[in-house]
């Protein structure tokens, strides 16, 4: 599923070719009108050259189109080196419009390549395949926020089939089906995300939205709840049903606030359940959520005080 809707990716032999100095007006400068080109400055004896290389052809291939590449060994080439002043290689430019917009020498990880590469597709006004598919997670999180989790969810899938390691896709996934109240398979899903991305913010948060979904499952009727705690002020057990009830029911700030007036009351009770709490709800929210921001300001003054 192609959900970006964009064209398709263009041949390898059309983005990626070999110049030299007969072809490299053509190749480069005259093709830099149209869309940036990067040129790899190679030779045959450079060893970083044989790693370089490879990599960036993968991530120009990535781009699907919006940028091209042209290798130029410079033992063949010396007179464009020279101009271009090259002291060493590997050296790479991106070129836009017959000029040099950006460029690096020596060997980079490939991560570094891959931001290199956006960098040039931006810079000729392309859309980087990112820029598409944190489009497609603004469109998913819409539907989750009107209710269609479904829809939701079969979004985020297909932006993971594209990208298996796109953490707000990750986490948008687990949270749609916790939103199905399948929180089996939220589990499942979560606990398979990738090693590199198992502690990113999203999957953090969603872990969060998880044990605060379970938790959900055992509380008791607000009203009743909340009737135990009037009677009773000092019923901390009471106090932190109350609040998981609220916050099952929707009103979070009214949680947040029995879990302060608990730890407020006795910061030490059953092992420091309250702040732990807090923390839980605070992970599942935005960082700039005023519930989180206003919620941490209270707890530390009274840590603090």
């Amino acid at each position: 599923m192609d959900i970006l809707g964009g064209a398709q990716a263009a041949p390898a032999d059309d983005l990626i070719k070999d110049t030299s100095e007969a072809t490299f007006m053509a190749d480069v400068v005259e093709e830099s009108q149209n869309v940036p080109v990067i040129v790899d400055f190679w030779a045959p004896w450079c060893g970083p050259c044989k790693t370089l290389g490879p990599m960036l052809e993968d991530a120009v291939k990535a781009a699907k189109g919006a940028v091209k590449m042209v290798k130029l060994n410079v033992d063949e080439a010396q007179g464009i080196a020279g101009q271009l002043r090259i002291q060493s290689i590997p050296t790479v430019y991106a070129f836009y419009q017959g000029q040099p917009i950006d460029g690096f020498q020596g060997a980079v990880p490939a991560s570094e390549l891959k931001d290199f590469v956006d960098r040039v597709v931006k810079a000729g006004g392309g859309e980087t395949a990112d820029d598409g598919l944190d489009e497609a997670v603004a469109a998913a999180e819409e539907m989750l926020t009107e209710g269609a989790a479904t829809d939701a969810a079969q979004t985020f899938a297909a932006i993971l089939g594209e990208e298996p390691a796109h953490a707000g896709a990750y986490g948008g996934l687990v949270r749609s089906h916790i939103a199905m109240n399948d929180l089996d398979q939220a589990e499942a899903i979560l606990n398979g995300a990738p090693a590199e991305i198992s502690h990113s913010p999203e999957l953090e948060a969603a872990h969060a939205q998880l044990e605060l979904a379970r938790q959900a499952a055992g509380v008791g009727p607000v009203a009743e709840l909340q009737a135990k705690v009037d009677a009773d002020p000092s019923d901390m057990q009471a106090r932190f049903d109350l609040a998981q009830a609220l916050h099952a029911t929707g009103k979070v700030e009214e949680a947040v606030d029995q879990l302060l007036e608990l730890f407020r009351r006795d910061r030490e009770w059953n092992e420091g359940a309250a702040k732990t709490q807090l923390f839980t709800i605070f992970d599942a929210l935005k960082p700039n959520d005023p519930v989180v921001l206003n919620g941490r300001r209270k707890l530390s003054s009274m840590i603090f005080a």
